[in-house]
């Protein structure tokens, strides 16, 4: 088999296989792939959540991890095949299906990369389970240990620089989902001074949050900012009576070491913030590390990769914010992931298996 149908092969495989509310199967088949491809040394887990990890290389020094996930957000129906099986096509030099680019083309060259690989040091692949929704293996795992020095998450970062160009992001924002809840006292609306109207405290906390400074840093010579956004608003029961609750729902971009200080709203009277969800931005502060894998990254194309920040969150944040040096380097383009249309090219998937190889072979840590 040729380096190339390997990668398509195996994406293919890998897409074809529906997890998006259950990533047993696929699962499954990485650990079964990986057990009969990967050296007898090297060592296969699944954890109790469904993670796939794989080790080999000299332990005891700097850990290099290849960090991928193998969940998907729900597919439209033209993307399934069956009950059983997920569409997968090949056309124009790319593969198309639910998952080509987010992230299970990134997962294959990774894998592939894992086998062929002579390690520098320790190196170790990885797929979570439950990336799309908050990270649960990501955290399962560095709850139980997962601490590698450094990884590289194939997450998207084709396109940034330039069109077709395979960049390096070495930080990403992170997202914090929030709620404001403004309480008041019910009465009919012929009588609204008899009560306190919550829809009202509510909008003054909007006006709050209108007039927050997001927060905002440099990096990579690039300003990576913030935003902050309210989304939804709910509240009221009837037309003529005063409400007594009303909650605002707001979406807030984070930047790594700042938050916007949201918890303002709540010198209002009967206002309280609540944070529902909390994805961590990333940075690498190893410059040597994203160097390094940009020069990988720059061997493996024609194009010349820059060091870039990327707007989405990612499982970086939740390796970085336990200590992990990252980046984020991959083959997906902006655009692309969680579409109808999703796909990913087979010429820069070939690209990321050959850059996560070379970073494997040439990064010692020192």
């Amino acid at each position: 088999m040729d380096a190339n149908a390997s990668v398509v092969d195996l994406t293919r495989e890998l897409v074809s296989i529906p997890s998006y509310d259950d990533e047993t199967a696929a699962g499954d088949f990485l650990e079964e792939w990986l057990r009969r491809e990967a050296d007898a040394d090297t060592t296969i887990t699944r954890d109790g959540v469904g993670n796939v990890i794989a080790r080999k290389g000299a332990a005891g020094g700097e850990t290099l991890a290849l960090v991928g996930h193998h969940d998907v957000v729900e597919p439209a129906a033209s993307q399934v095949a069956s009950d059983d099986e997920y569409t997968v096509e090949e056309r124009d030099g790319r593969l198309y299906g639910r998952g080509t680019a987010d992230m299970k083309g990134a997962v294959a060259a990774a894998a592939l990369a894992f086998v062929e690989a002579d390690p520098a040091g320790e190196l170790v692949f990885a797929s979570f389970v439950g990336e799309e929704v908050g990270g649960v293996g990501a955290r399962h795992a560095i709850d139980e240990g997962f601490t590698p020095d450094y990884a590289v998450v194939g997450e998207g970062s084709t396109g940034y620089s330039s069109p077709g160009v395979t960049d390096v992001a070495v930080a990403h924002k992170g997202r914090r989902g929030s709620t404001i809840t403004a309480v008041g006292t019910a009465a009919h609306a012929s009588e609204a001074d008899a009560g306190e109207n919550a829809v009202y405290r509510a909008t003054d906390a909007v006006s709050v949050v209108r007039d927050l400074e997001p927060p905002a840093v440099e990096v990579a010579g690039e300003r990576l900012e913030g935003s902050v956004v309210v989304t939804e608003i709910e509240g009221g029961t009837a037309m003529n009576v005063v409400p007594d609750r009303c909650e605002v729902t707001v979406d807030e971009r984070t930047v790594p070491d700042e938050r916007a200080p949201l918890e303002r709203v709540e010198g209002i009277e009967g206002v309280a913030w609540t944070v529902d969800q909390d994805l961590p931005p990333m940075r690498c502060d190893d410059e040597t590390f994203a160097e390094a894998v940009r020069e990988a990254a720059d061997a493996a194309q024609s194009g010349t990769p820059e060091r870039v920040v990327k707007p989405h969150a990612t499982d970086a944040g939740w390796l970085s914010a336990a200590g992990t040096e990252c980046v984020v380097c991959g083959p997906a383009e902006p655009g692309e992931a969680h579409t109808d249309t999703e796909s990913v090219s087979i010429d820069v998937l070939e690209r990321c298996r050959e850059t996560y190889r070379r970073v494997a072979e040439g990064w010692t840590g020192e």
